[in-house]
């Protein structure tokens, strides 16, 4: 049975989200940056949180469709959290990925009362210039149509040598379905995260928080998961575990991470 596609409305913005389980309480799922939206992938999805859907009913969130021309994170954690709030949810978990940390980070800090438990992966409170070296690499082959390369390019900076080798042909025909709208939205996505920094923000988190990095991360590095580490003072309860050899995209590779979720959120 396909996942359906649904969409929040308010008198802002339309934000499309997929849910999917069975279970009494909340988990709210933020992805991070992508060359195409994950709302297409909706059957994959459910199918990787399958080992979750008897406990949760799982929502997760796209960004908002009518995109300003600058868009930055603060405004994405603002609107999703309006999502949340527009579809009467709340005591969520909240479980947000890369880019999708960032926004979690900040709907943890700016309205707590939505968040029971906070989980982070491969995610960073500060992008400095060495860190955004590879985005904005990104963002130029975007500027440039290049959608082969781009995807390429992603996937080498998201995964393993051995997994990116092995994916190849699979983004090479993904990057064919790419389209101008699509390269247009992803530059507006990507380039907002130059210069993005809360570290004085991380303070305000007081739920408990489970922060998941990897010492590969080739995107924004094993220190970024450090720094949030010291940034959580106040977290009731903090739980870090850092892998190594999953590189960034250690939400999607390494085998126990669902497995680790559902232990932290008991």
């Amino acid at each position: 049975m396909s996942i359906e596609i649904k969409a929040v409305k308010t008198s802002r913005f339309t934000m499309e989200y997929l849910t999917f389980g069975e279970g009494a309480e909340t988990l709210v799922i933020i992805p991070g940056l992508s060359v195409q939206s994950v709302m297409g992938l909706g059957d994959l999805v459910a199918d990787a949180y399958k080992s979750m859907t008897e406990r949760f009913t799982i929502y997760m969130f796209d960004r908002i469709k009518e995109l300003p021309e600058c868009y930055n994170v603060f405004d994405m954690a603002e609107d999703t959290a309006e999502a949340i709030k527009e579809l009467g949810l709340s005591d969520i978990a909240l479980f947000g990925a890369s880019q999708g940390g960032m926004i979690s980070m900040l709907i943890a800090s700016e309205h707590p009362e939505l968040v029971k438990n906070l989980v982070l992966g491969s995610t960073s409170a500060c992008v400095e210039d060495d860190r955004y070296e590879t985005v904005d690499k990104w963002v130029n082959l975007a500027k440039n149509g290049d959608a082969e390369a781009l995807y390429l390019s992603f996937g080498e900076a998201l995964y393993t040598a051995d997994v990116y080798e092995q994916s190849k042909e699979l983004l090479i025909g993904a990057a064919k379905t790419v389209t101008k709208d699509e390269l247009d939205r992803f530059i507006v996505l990507a380039s907002c995260m130059k210069g993005f920094n809360i570290k004085d923000r991380l303070s305000k988190i007081t739920c408990p928080v489970l922060l998941i990095g990897s010492e590969d991360d080739n995107v924004l590095g094993g220190e970024a998961t450090r720094t949030i580490e010291n940034g959580l003072i106040n977290s009731s309860n903090l739980v870090t575990h850092m892998y190594d050899g999953y590189g960034h995209a250690a939400y999607d590779m390494a085998p126990d991470y669902k497995e680790r979720m559902l232990n932290f959120l008991k």
